[in-house]
């Protein structure tokens, strides 16, 4: 009986390996990479930045924090500065890292959790896209969970990716077929349906969506276009002088030999700091831009795999850790983080 028991022991282990090969490689949709079956080359420990001037100094060290996780998406920090959330979506949770790097699971059941955003109450909200139909609603904590949105003139979402809300709880979210506001609903009570949705920007993929430190302006990532868009936003909650803020560095190359470049620009997660520069996720790594979209460099965090025309990149960021200094990227199933000089906005979770 022992030569079977070994043999068990070996195709246990065989199955273990090609999981952790099938999360590596895992990634869906235009929100979160290719997953065309290929093994992926290892993302970097460590690797050297480059200086921003206020932002980055030379030589910090990027670090690799966990990798491989089962899908990355929607990251957040945790209010009290321990950690960052994240959607792991490849298993439905919601789960967490602290500043140590250990993980566990924030919230069991999240099926279809996209991006995540705190309101001034301390819920945590999400756009999910479960089996059941698109919505926008409260997932944390427990006794709070409820339905806010789930549809927009009676027609359903498609394919909900990011949302931002602002401190006065009115949530700015997006889809492929625009960007939408719903008016901050405080009674939401017992998974009932309370909010009216506006679509304020009739945009194709649109992705990630960030208000300024005043929120009075409104940011939002165009993964088709040259440039990161910035709105102003109405008291009504309306959008006007949709405008071109700043100039991505990463485009769309057509006939690339690598797909995830010839697909778009990567444009996708987005966060500011306390001094008004905005962040953004892209082909090239993590991007910053002044206050004036003035485009201040690139961070080279979570990028790896470009020299292979396999291209892995970060998909969305959140300043993190008491003083709001660390910045975290999730994407292709890696997390990474690198210290800033700048810090991440107070007054809002992200």
């Amino acid at each position: 009986m022992r030569p079977r028991v070994g043999y068990l022991r070996i195709a246990a282990m065989l199955v273990m390996i090609a999981a952790v090969s099938i999360i590596a490689n895992a990634q869906g949709g235009r929100g979160g990479g290719r997953g065309r079956g290929e093994q992926a080359p290892p993302p970097p420990k460590d690797v050297a930045a480059p200086a921003i001037p206020g932002v980055l100094a030379a030589g910090t060290h990027i670090e690799l924090v966990a990798y491989p996780v089962a899908g990355t998406e929607g990251p957040i920090r945790l209010l009290d500065g321990s950690g960052v959330l994240w959607t792991e979506r490849n298993v439905s949770h919601i789960s967490k890292i602290d500043l140590n790097g250990n993980r566990s699971t924030f919230v069991e059941s999240a099926e279809g959790a996209n991006g995540l955003a705190w309101d001034s109450k301390g819920r945590l909200l999400s756009v999910l896209r479960p089996s059941s139909g698109e919505k926008v609603a409260v997932i944390y904590p427990p006794a709070s969970v409820a339905t806010l949105a789930d549809n927009v003139d009676g027609k359903p979402f498609n394919a909900l990716n990011d949302l931002i809300v602002s401190t006065r709880d009115d949530v700015y979210f997006t889809d492929t077929q625009g960007i939408y506001f719903l008016r901050a609903g405080g009674n939401v009570k017992g998974g009932d349906v309370k909010g009216t949705v506006k679509k304020v920007a009739d945009l194709k993929n649109m992705n990630g969506v960030v208000l300024s430190k005043d929120e009075k302006t409104l940011f939002a990532n165009h993964k088709d276009g040259e440039y990161l868009l910035a709105f102003d936003v109405q008291p009504d909650g309306t959008l006007k002088n949709q405008r071109n803020f700043g100039k991505y560095k990463s485009a769309t190359i057509p006939n690339h030999p690598d797909p995830r470049m010839t697909e778009d620009n990567g444009a996708d997660g987005m966060a500011i700091d306390d001094d008004g520069r905005v962040y953004t996720a892209t082909n090239v790594g993590v991007e910053v831009f002044s206050p004036k979209g003035e485009y201040l460099g690139a961070i080279p965090i979570g990028l790896w795999g470009g020299e292979q025309n396999r291209l892995q990149k970060p998909q969305n960021l959140t300043f993190a850790g008491p003083d709001r200094k660390w910045l975290y990227t999730v994407g292709s199933n890696a997390i990474y983080r690198v210290q800033l000089l700048a810090a991440g906005i107070k007054s809002r979770g992200k």
